[in-house]
């Protein structure tokens, strides 16, 4: 059933980490949010029970974002449970780490599935069913700029995100909705510990100025400044934050 002035949010990986954060930071600014997931039900429906407990309206939905159809039925739920559609997250994505060298097929299209193919066919699905005056946000990683070894896959992928971003702005802007792109430095997630030694860990936050790795609500709170109404001028952008590290 449509809320009649509820904004709607479909927020792609949500189940942890930073789409957690940026689920349930959406939700206290008002907005009702589709939670995606790949696999992690338990841990979807907690952010959904979470949201629910404070008073918001929320929705877990299962689909692998990088699958043909998967964009178009995150849309066709929210419109059926919500009404429709004004801000869309592309937050999914993996990593996987090998020199150039050393990557095989398989790896680097998983990471084009997910990271660049998702998020194309969501941005499209959002250009043809995001109501006017919408917002688009993208997820690149500063990683783009830094360029360090044994990213070369995953930078690909993350600037091409970037490119999408720019040019769907344009193609956008004269129906109010803007299309951003965030590019956090490294955030304190179990993706990003997982494996690597505390003396890895500290050789990372020795180049961020700011002492410190990010945090999930850290990228939240930007979330949340480009899909609301503060951010409305802000448009074919990449906001890199990283405390400053490139």
């Amino acid at each position: 059933m449509t809320i009649k002035g509820q904004r709607v949010a479909i927020v792609t990986g949500a189940s942890k980490g930073i789409g957690r954060a940026i689920a349930l930071r959406l939700a206290q600014d008002g907005v009702a949010v589709v939670v995606n997931y790949a696999s992690s039900l338990q841990a979807a429906d907690a952010v959904v029970a979470d949201i629910e407990l404070a008073g918001g309206k929320a929705l877990a939905v299962q689909v692998d974002i990088s699958g043909p159809a998967a964009a178009a039925d995150l849309f066709t739920a929210a419109e059926e449970r919500f009404g429709g559609t004004d801000i869309l997250v592309n937050n999914a994505g993996i990593i996987k780490l090998a020199p150039i060298a050393d990557s095989d097929d398989a790896s680097f299209e998983q990471q084009i599935a997910i990271n660049l193919t998702g998020t194309f066919r969501a941005v499209r699905e959002a250009a043809r069913r995001l109501r006017d005056g919408g917002r688009i946000i993208n997820f690149s990683s500063s990683v783009v700029g830094a360029y360090g070894p044994s990213y070369g896959v995953y930078a690909a992928s993350k600037a091409a995100v970037e490119a999408i971003t720019h040019v769907a702005s344009k193609e956008l802007g004269r129906r109010g909705i803007t299309v951003n792109a965030v590019a956090p430095g490294p955030v304190e997630t179990e993706l990003f510990m997982s494996g690597k030694p505390d003396e890895l860990v500290q050789r990372i936050v020795g180049t961020i100025p700011l002492g410190r790795l990010g945090q999930p609500d850290d990228i939240a709170s930007v979330v949340s400044f480009l899909a609301g109404p503060e951010g409305g001028w802000v448009n074919g952008q990449v906001l890199r934050a990283n405390g400053g590290m490139i």
